[in-house]
């Protein structure tokens, strides 16, 4: 009898579903006939693979992989194969009382043993799921005991340290301890889904009680996020901060949108819902039925928190294209490549609607708001004390902001690293020339605030900004390398990792500036009073919207997470010991009401470095009207974002076609129109938005980029036709930390555009994220009804 039977898989379009998918509307699956599927996973090249359980007999299980429509046998002769969770090449499989491994790459798939039941502290049970932590290798596997709540633990699998420059030993053996057990988890019933949260911690699964419990991995402590969902399964996050839950039990499916809020049903009437997976275009969740037999696709939608996800009907163009740069070369006197560098692109507020760019190596130009300008004038040229190198390329010149009453006192302000002094950034005042009224005097230079004594050169940030209450605002990262070491951020003792409030229209004793009486830490012992918000990693541009006054700030990452922050009076973001929702390093904390949240977040399978904006006020394109324009240096992908501030939460995410070209900097005009900016080797470094032409525009939306109406696909009627989901994405290649620059950080190699290593200094990822790099997860596995 051929118990292991497949079906084609069929992907279906499918039509969009209520808010809430029960069994009568639930999608039809892609693939069905599988015998007891358990779990999905992604390896090289996208391809899915599916853990199959099989009959009654050891021996019967398999692992199958889906191409081309179809699913078939990729290796058999397993037990009982339950949890798979790809670490670059290997497929790690929990099979019964053993972790096993096969190299997907191999011209023939060979099952390796990583462990047998003697190889483990204590003998397992009932092995059923697997996580890998995607940065170390570090192969975590739930033991769900004697499904009666007794037994259970989850194991660490701690592989030796890889040399740098070496690639893994592959035949390492790991390092097995307990990191969960009765001992160390108080009410541990049945441990059973895992996925990672950050790299310091793991969330776990309760398949008995029903409870979601995050455990950290330095001293294997514990704390319960939610509860009420027996029978929980699979744990799959999205990629914007909301984690998935399914029930083998109860069949259902649960999300929480963020961290700290109760789980909201999204769907229902599945027989046994097991481990669960993202699809590659993240907007949908497969949900393996072991009693069903089938795979399915849902919305990766909850209720109430639908996010349209459409792209935008525009496209961006090269602004004032016939633009020469007054001192400018695009070859240097040696006849090396010199490529300009805007920073900064902004406006004086003077009723002119000049525009006003700053060059990174330490000019600033100035020409009429016409596109078909020709030429700029140098505004104020401090090359001669600019530091700039392509090697530390997050120094030179990086802020400029006019003051509120330029126009009667001629006063502009500039955030620069000093040539002749090492690691050391400063904030100067500059006035205009009392010889020639069309530029600022060099000479005139007053430093107001310095920053010294920093370790590392990178994470200077260096926005500035006044705010609506003529008040001067000042970010600095947290001094660099990689994971604040100095931990500066949670430090009110230190300017770095904060945002400043300054009144530099006065000056208390022994300082240019003076600190505002309602600036929140005056007063408060061991604490700078020029701090306005902390907990700061590397805000890469912030600025005020000059519709609400609020102040909105990208935050650059550190391993796996991009923000963006709207920052407040006195608000703690949680660097270092959170890096966006999720807990950072070994003293990590999650959601708690000291802490700030972010109002967005992404993975790095969407990007790696965000280029922060600003929220659109302009005329010209009233589509994008009340919008928070942002980008991602390394994929240079474009979003407008739409923030329901009465809600509590974005209500859009809506891509722009972009020029594939990493995006330095965004800059907004006196008129509210915003351009972005970008290292040119032609010169041609200011971009602007526009409308799409129609004729691009149906082209786009004959291919369903566009959908014919421009809100959500998640919250159309059901007749409106859906694009099928793709199988799960693969793994990300190993794209570890780079800098605003080249494959590396700090590198100027690859390619030309770059802020320095804003990511810098994290150790180099050698692990390929998995797609489903939560798909690890699942409930205990009998061979029959539970």
């Amino acid at each position: 009898m051929n118990r292991f039977r497949f079906a084609p898989l069929a992907l279906v379009l499918l039509a969009a579903p209520a808010p809430l998918a029960r069994a009568a509307d639930l999608p039809k699956p892609m693939v069905d006939g599988l015998v007891m599927p358990e779990s999905v996973a992604v390896g090289p090249g996208g391809k899915l693979y599916v853990s199959i359980i099989g009959g009654e007999k050891d021996g019967d299980g398999s692992i199958a992989v889906i191409e081309k429509g179809k699913a078939t046998t990729f290796v058999g002769g397993l037990d009982d194969p339950k949890g798979i969770a790809f670490y670059q090449n290997w497929l790690y499989v929990a099979d019964k009382t053993k972790v096993l491994r096969i190299n997907v790459a191999a011209p023939e798939p060979k099952v390796e043993l990583v462990a047998d039941a003697g190889k483990f502290p204590v003998k397992p049970l009932f092995l059923n799921d697997v996580a890998v932590d995607p940065e170390s290798g570090t192969v975590f596997v739930t033991d769900s005991g004697d499904l009666k709540g007794a037994g259970g633990k989850v194991y660490r699998f701690t592989y030796p340290p890889v040399p740098k420059g070496k690639a893994p030993n592959p035949k390492a053996e790991p390092k097995i301890d307990v990191l969960v057990d009765e001992t160390k988890l108080k009410g541990l019933n049945i441990p059973n889904g895992l996925t990672m949260d950050g790299a310091s911690h793991i969330l776990l699964a309760d398949f008995g009680s029903g409870i979601l419990y995050r455990v950290k991995l330095a001293d294997s402590s514990s704390e319960k996020l939610a509860d009420g969902m027996e029978g929980a399964d699979g744990l799959t996050w999205d990629h914007y901060g909301q984690l998935f839950i399914s029930s083998w039990k109860s069949g259902k499916v649960w999300g929480i949108p963020k961290p700290g809020m109760k789980p909201i049903l999204v769907a229902e009437g599945f027989k046994s819902a097991a481990d669960t997976c993202l699809s590659a275009d993240g907007k949908f969740i497969l949900v393996p039925d072991m009693k069903g037999s089938t795979l399915t696709a849902i919305p990766a939608t909850i209720p109430g928190y639908e996010v349209d996800h459409s792209p935008l009907a525009l496209k961006t163009e090269v602004a004032f294209p016939d633009l020469k740069w007054t001192g400018w070369s695009a070859e240097t006197s040696t006849g090396k490549s010199n490529p300009l560098r805007p920073i900064v692109l902004t406006h004086a507020g003077d009723g002119s609607n000049r525009v006003f760019v700053a060059i990174q190596q330490g000019t600033i130009h100035v020409f009429t708001n016409d596109q078909k300008a020709t030429e700029t004038k140098v505004f104020l040229d401090i090359t001669d004390r600019v530091k700039y190198t392509d090697n530390t390329n997050e120094e030179g010149l990086l802020g400029v902001a006019f003051h509120p009453k330029f126009k009667t006192n001629g006063e502009v302000f500039v955030f620069y690293t000093p040539k002749k002094e090492n690691k050391v950034n400063v904030v100067s005042r500059f006035r205009m020339s009392k010889t020639d009224p069309t530029k600022l005097d060099p000479a005139s230079e007053e430093q107001i605030i310095r920053y010294e004594n920093r370790l590392f050169w990178n994470h200077d940030g260096g926005t500035i900004a006044f705010g609506p209450d003529g008040f001067l605002y000042v970010v600095h990262g947290d001094g660099g390398m990689g994971g604040d070491p100095q931990e500066n951020g949670q430090n009110l003792g230190v300017l770095y990792g904060k945002i400043l409030r300054l009144d530099i229209d006065k000056k208390d004793e022994g300082k240019n500036y003076a600190v505002p009486k309602d600036n929140p830490f005056v007063g408060k012992k061991g604490a700078k009073p020029e701090i306005w918000a902390y907990g700061i990693r590397n805000i890469w541009r912030m600025s005020f919207d000059r519709g609400t006054g609020k102040l909105w700030a990208g935050e650059v990452g550190q391993n796996l997470y991009e923000e963006i922050n709207i920052i407040e009076k006195g608000g703690n973001y949680g660097w270092n010991l959170r890096e966006s929702f999720h807990p950072f390093g070994p003293k990590g904390v999650g959601h708690n009401k000291d802490m700030k949240d972010p109002i967005w977040e992404y993975h790095h399978d969407i990007g790696k470095s965000i280029t922060g904006g600003g929220v659109y006020r302009g005329k010209a394109l009233p589509e994008l009207d009340g919008h928070y324009l942002y980008a991602d240096y390394v994929t240079s992908k474009i979003w407008a974002l739409k923030y329901d501030e009465k809600a509590g939460r974005v209500t859009a995410n809506r891509s722009i076609k972009d020029p594939a070209r990493p995006i330095l900097s965004f800059g907004e005009d006196e008129a509210g129109e915003w351009y972005f900016l970008t290292v040119a080797a032609n010169g041609k470094g200011i971009y602007k938005f526009a409308k799409e032409s129609r004729v691009a525009s149906r082209e786009r939306r004959a291919a369903g980029l566009i959908p014919a109406a421009h809100h959500s696909p998640l919250t159309n009627s059901a007749s409106t036709p859906r694009a099928a989901p793709s199988a799960c994405p693969g793994p990300t290649r190993g794209r570890r930390v780079r800098g605003r620059s080249g494959r590396a950080a700090g590198s100027r190699s690859g390619r030309t555009a770059g802020r320095g290593a804003r990511r810098a200094g994290r150790p180099p990822r050698t692990a390929a994220r998995t797609g489903r790099r939560r798909a690890s997860t699942g409930a205990p596995r009998g061979r029959g009804p539970r």
